[in-house]
């Protein structure tokens, strides 16, 4: 069986399929794949995008639970410092019991001033921020009352996990990684970087607590559909992958490091990247056999039509699965 995992964003650029038909076909592409026994099914978070990229993920991950059994459903990353953190407890609390423990947040930061600027939160100090309001989730899913800002607050139901939800906190610089740690929280870094690991572990021991859980994404990330001709298939959606990849960059800070991040041009220069692999049948075969290998499906990146997604997903389903 085939390692996977499967992610959505909803960007809807105008030359792409419309909004309206990406996010009921999100549902049903989520419990395809829940299905077929997805490792995880990733949703993400940002604002006022001008392709409309999902901007209200727990909303979305309440349909997905509700419509899957058994896959982990992630957001990664949610932008805690924008959101009030009862609220955030409360809302997670309640996917949380709605799904028997599947649903798991990474805490980020963000990297858009004009996001902080949409919610009237300042972009100075943020880390700190963040740091705050984890700490109130944490202690309000312990059900007990507590003083917040100078009012005694409780928050119920419990959640279902214990201690609490899965949280990780999210980022891929050394302060990211102390952060988790002295928070006694999981990790997951952006990038592959064993050193960002070894500082996550050392904080948490200082700080008195056994390291948490930590992913480390691939050293070599990369996203794949499956075509009977790639080249025709590059040909159709190409430019929404470019769209997809171009805009990260243009939002990404620099010095910042991500996986995805790629600086390109063209089409062409995407495909000679790598970043995104459209394989036959029998090549995503040997490709998903290569040792430790995890497919990532993001069938309907930069606003691919849902018809033309299904497309890749059923040759994976019926002329792929089978052979592993």
């Amino acid at each position: 069986m085939a390692r996977f995992v499967i992610r959505f964003d909803l960007r809807a650029p105008d030359f792409g399929a419309p909004v309206a038909d990406l996010y009921p076909a999100a549902i049903e592409m989520a419990a395809w794949a829940d299905g077929l026994g997805a490792e995880a099914i990733v949703l993400s978070e940002h604002h006022s995008a001008d392709d409309g990229y999902m901007s209200a993920p727990l909303a979305l991950a309440g349909a997905v639970l509700g419509a899957t059994r058994q896959s982990p459903v992630s957001v990664q990353a949610l932008l805690v410092p924008l959101h009030d953190p009862i609220r955030l407890a409360e809302d997670i609390a309640a996917l949380d019991l709605l799904s028997h423990g599947r649903f798991s947040v990474v805490a980020g930061l963000g990297y858009r001033p004009e996001e902080y600027e949409l919610f009237g939160v300042p972009w100075k100090g943020r880390g700190a921020l963040m740091e705050e309001k984890l700490r109130v989730m944490v202690q309000a899913w312990t059900g007990e009352a507590f003083e917040y800002r100078g009012t005694t607050v409780r928050v119920t139901p419990k959640p279902y996990s214990t201690p609490h939800p899965l949280v990780l906190v999210g980022g891929s610089t050394e302060i990211a990684a102390r952060r988790a740690g002295r928070l006694g929280l999981g990790f997951q870094p952006a990038i592959h970087d064993p050193q960002l690991k070894a500082w996550f572990e050392e904080e948490s021991r200082a700080n008195g607590f056994e390291p948490g859980m930590c992913i480390m994404p691939a050293a070599e990330v990369q996203n794949v559909i499956v075509a009977v001709d790639p080249d025709a298939l590059w040909a159709k959606v190409g430019q929404n992958l470019l769209h997809d990849t171009a805009t990260y960059a243009s939002w990404q800070r620099a010095g910042q490091r991500s996986a995805v991040h790629r600086d390109v041009a063209t089409v062409d220069e995407l495909r000679a990247d790598g970043l995104f692999q459209i394989l036959t049948p029998d090549e995503c075969v040997a490709y998903a056999k290569e040792p430790g290998r995890v497919l990532v499906f993001h069938p309907m990146c930069g606003g691919i039509d849902p018809a033309t997604a299904w497309e890749g997903l059923h040759l994976f389903e019926h002329e792929v699965l089978p052979r592993l």
